[in-house]
Formats: C-alpha cells, structure tokens, sequence
C-alpha cells in the first residue's frame, strides 16, 4: 500500500513539471509528441495507483483488525481466569470490535499519512528546481501548518481515548442490564435501569462535541492557510513571469506545486486516524499484555492414585486474604467436601486446586508433583472441572461435550450422559446429541447436567466440582452422584458443598472458615458440633440435613425406623420405586 501511495506522489509530483515543459513547447511551436505521451502516462499512472492503494488499503485494514482481534482474545484466554475476569464482557466486546477496528485501521493509516506527506517535500524540491523565490515563499508558510496538525494530533489524542473510555463504560452497563433482564421487568425497574445505563451518555456527547471541536479547528486553519500559501505563491510566480526569470509552462508548474506543497494541511483526517488508532491499540493491547499462565514441562508418575496437596497455600483478593496457609492432604482416590459459610473461600480453594488461579504463597501438588511444574496438555488431561453454571460453546450438543483434552468416543459420551442423569432429555431432542445446542431449549438442572456429562467424558485423575449440582434435585443429585464413584473413571474428586445430603456422601469434609480449615474430619464426626450443622442452616432453613440423613448414625450402621442404609452407608429412605430405578439403572 505504502508503495502504491508512493508511487502515485511521484507521479502526482512529476506531472506539473511534465506538463509545464509541454506548455512552452507548445508556446515554441516545437513538436511535443514524446511530451505529452508522457504527460498521459503520469496520470494514467497516478489512477492506476491510486485504485492500487484503495485495493491494498481495505485488505490491509482487514487482515490488520484480525490480526489485533486475535491477539487480543489470545491474551485474554491465555491468562489466568482472575485477571481476565476484571474485564467485564461490555468491556472486552468494546475492544475487540470498535477499538480493534480503529486499531487495524492504524497502519493503513501511518502508511497514507507518510505518503502525504511525501507529496508536499516532493513538490518543494521540484519547486525550487523550478524557482528558489517561490519555494522560499512557500516554505516560510509550513511551520503554521506543522504547529496547526501537532495542536490537533495531542487534543484528538486526549478526546479519543476518553470517548473510548466512555463507550466502553456504556457497553458494560448494557451487558450488565440484559443479564438481569429478567430482575429488571420483575421488578418493574426499568426506567431506573435505562437511566443507570445512559448515564454516561451526557460525558460522550461532550467528549464527541469536543473532537469535533478539535477536527473542525484544524480544517478551518489549514483551510485558510492552504489558499493563502497558494495565492502568495502564483503571486511571487507571476511577479517572477513578468522579470523574465520563468517561463508560462513554469508558472504553470508553480501554481500546481504550490497547492500541492500546501497539501500537508490536508494531512489532518489521515493525522486522526493515526490517533484514534495508536489509542484503540494501547486498549486492545492491554488484553494482548495480559501475563499467560506459565507451565512447565513435567508429567504426572504412571498410574499415580490423585494425591493432591495444599502446603502453605495463600490467596489474596482486592487485599483481603482469602485463604491464609492452608495445609491439606486429599487421599488418592477419595471425595472430599469443601463446606464453609459464604466468603470462606471454597471456590477460591477449588480453583487453586487445579491450577485455575495460582497462590500468592504456598504450593499445589498432585501426586507429588507441583501444579505449576506439569505441562499445559498434562495439566488439563488429568485435572478436570465442572461449574454451577457450566459455558457450552456452540455446535450440537455432542461437539459440545466432546470438546476437551481427551478424545471421546460415540459410547464413552452415550456413557458419560447417562451418569450426569442428561439421557432421558437428551434422548428427546429432535436429533439427540446431533441437535445443535442453539435449538435445544435446556433448564437450568439441564445445562448443569450437560456440563457434568462433559467433565466426566474427559475426567482425569482429579476432579473438581465447583457447586455442580446446585441446580439438581435431590434424588437425581444422589443418582449422579453414585454414578460418579461406580461409572466415571475412579480419582480424585474435590466437592464444593452447600448441601449436607453432599458433605455426607463424601470421605472426608474440609472444613473452612475465614480462609482457614478448621476441621478435616468425616461429615458424621463433624456433625455432631453446632456450628458445623450453621453452616447449612440458611440453606436449609432448620438445619435439618435434607434426603433423610440422620446426624448419629455412622456409615454402615442400621437407620432409625428401618430404613435401608444407602449407598454411602446412610439411611436410604427414598421410595421403593426410586431404589430400585438406580439398582436397574
């Protein structure tokens, strides 16, 4: 493109040169043949080229805005997920689309501003080779015009990156209102929450008025200067013409320069474009810049059981500690619970357990070996995750659950959807798991479900469930449950619990409270102590464990009443058609 540009100035530059030498030949009478074909060449040169460099600039401004767009998401994926949730989704969208195009717009822009203003140097070198005088005379007039573009190119640069700011602000308030559309209509809050989002649109118009102000200021400068220049110019050329000292093909030539080389005033819009670029850059470089998550290059000892450690471990918030020295050892193969009140740092310890936040101080280890240590594909092999609310993708459901570091096959994903409990409504979408998740209308049980189907397909030899099975009722919780330790690749799991009937069926319970563990102890010896039973009090209301769990009673032992033990050696006291389901299933 910067080629195209350039080539077009030289011949932009080089026509009044070529026409004024064919004006006074024609004035001479001499034969001007070789002239004027030249003449013609020029500008059907200058055409072509300029068509080159419309061709070469829209190319350039997609693959460039692709490029910054790619980058950017790079970044943003690439980091921690701590330090990429500090952007909200109104923010980050805002980037990637208006400040990325302003951004890949940048370089076509420098390339178009280089090439303007090699127009300008040209023609004052051709006008002094034509008539020092009248290349003084315009030259004494370029540092207004340099003065009129730096005063534009640092106020723009201000006001750009202030309306940027601000557009940015309103995309996150509007993101924010349309995820809680629903809270907002039932609430009936909606013109408090329209005004909350346009708030800032008062600022934006002010900052928008302001560049405006700006651009409007340095057109109307460099549109009085240019003319003035130019006049000054046909006036020393003419005064020049009338003493003997050029020719009329040099006046011609003089007059065509002197605009040209006046031309730099023009230069302002490409100067904008340059600004508005270099500050979407600097936004869009900030995701581009965020730190990666930095692994190494170790793998996990062959058929090790998912031991994981916690030694020393500390997380710090917005300066809060989170989690203060924790010590924690998960036996291979068995399920620990993660209870504690809100704030006690439960999803914060499942998310350092698997390396989806790294510790301020303290290490993680599974099967002796430091989290941080093992390779990226080794890492998310053996370690994997399900959610309260479990992000799909797009496809069909079963590319959607087959989507991870494992290869999964046709039976391995029928099995794995049969232990979340998800076969009876996926066997009744249109096309089963072919049925693209965009046309499947899922509950929120449904999508969790999924999202378990998921973890187990690719289950590792350790797995965390990050309150997976909030949005489950209780019967179909204990039949994933039990799925999970007979039908899912034995390891590891780590539980964050709100439920009692959860904390029950696990081996041990890890007991948090203000970012420390209080207790590791099994759920019936921790029962037995009245704050332990207030952890789950405001979820369940009295206290009283739900699905029938007794407080004494330990695993194995006979239920009150004559009720079956369960499963996990608890009392069972669900009906008799529910039993026998899970038996056949």
């Amino acid at each position: 493109m910067l080629l195209c540009s350039v080539g077009g100035a030289v011949a932009a530059v080089a026509q009044p040169l070529v026409l004024g030498r064919t004006l006074d030949l024609l004035l001479r009478g001499e034969t001007v043949g070789g002239w004027l074909l030249l003449a013609a060449l020029l500008l059907t040169a200058e055409v072509v080229l300029d068509a080159l460099t419309a061709l070469a600039t829209g190319r350039c401004n997609a693959r460039w805005t692709a490029a910054v767009r790619t980058a950017a998401l790079g970044g943003l994926l690439r980091t921690a997920p701590g330090r990429a949730g500090a952007y909200s989704p109104g923010d980050v969208a805002t980037r990637l689309t208006l400040n990325a195009a302003d951004a890949g717009t940048a370089p076509a822009a420098r390339a178009g501003l280089t090439a303007s203003l090699f127009t300008p140097a040209g023609a004052l070198v051709a006008l002094a080779f034509v008539d020092v005088w009248v290349a003084g005379c315009v030259l004494a007039g370029m540092p207004l015009l340099a003065l009129v573009l730096r005063v534009f190119a640092r106020d723009t640069s201000a006001s750009v990156g202030e309306y940027q700011r601000v557009q940015s602000e309103i995309a996150s308030r509007l993101t924010e209102s349309l995820a809680g559309a629903a809270t907002v209509t039932a609430a009936g809050t909606w013109e408090r929450e329209r005004a909350r989002v346009l708030a800032p649109l008062a600022g934006l118009g002010a900052v928008g008025a302001r560049m405006w102000a700006v651009h409007g200021r340095a057109v109307a400068l460099s549109g009085v200067l240019v003319p003035l220049l130019t006049v000054a110019a046909v006036a020393v050329g003419g005064i020049r013409l009338s003493a003997g000292a050029v020719t009329a093909g040099d006046l011609l030539a003089i007059c065509r320069y002197a605009a040209l080389a006046a031309g730099v005033g023009s230069a302002a819009t490409l100067l904008g474009g340059v600004v508005r670029g270099r500050v979407a850059r600097e936004r869009t470089g900030e995701l581009e810049g965020l730190p990666p998550v930095r692994h190494g290059t170790r793998a996990l000892p062959a058929e090790g059981p998912g031991t994981l450690e916690l030694r020393g471990v500390s997380v710090t918030r917005a300066g809060r500690a989170v989690l203060r020295g924790v010590d924690l050892r998960v036996p291979g193969g068995s399920t620990a619970a993660v209870v504690g009140a809100s704030g006690a740092g439960k999803s914060v310890l499942a998310a350092v357990a698997g390396r989806l936040a790294d510790p301020d101080a303290g290490r993680v280890l599974l099967d002796g070996v430091p989290l941080a240590e093992l390779s990226r594909p080794e890492l998310r092999r053996e370690v994997g995750y399900a959610f309260a609310r479990p992000v799909l993708g797009g496809g069909t459901v079963a590319e959607a659950l087959a989507a991870g570091p494992r290869r999964v096959t046709a039976d391995q994903l029928a099995e794995a959807v049969r232990a979340a409990g998800a076969a009876s409504f996926v066997d009744r979408l249109p096309t089963g798991v072919d049925t693209p998740l965009a046309g499947a209308p899922l509950s929120g049980g449904e999508h969790q479900r999924l999202g378990l189907a998921r973890a187990f397909a690719h289950a590792g030899r350790l797995l965390v469930l990050d309150d997976a099975t909030s949005s489950l009722d209780t019967a179909t919780e204990y039949a994933v449950d039990l799925a999970l330790r007979h039908r899912v690749r034995p390891g590891t799991r780590l539980v964050v619990a709100h439920r009692p009937s959860v904390a029950a069926r696990a081996d041990l319970v890890v007991w948090l409270e203000r970012g420390r563990v209080r207790a590791v102890a099994p759920h019936t010896e921790l029962w037995q102590e009245a704050a332990y039973r207030a952890v789950f009090r405001a979820a369940d209301g009295d206290g009283a464990p739900p699905g029938g769990v007794s407080e004494g009673p330990p695993r194995g032992a006979a239920a009150p009443g004559g009720s079956r033990p369960g499963a996990d050696g608890f009392a069972d006291r669900r009906p008799d058609a529910v039993r026998e389901q899970e038996v056949r299933g």
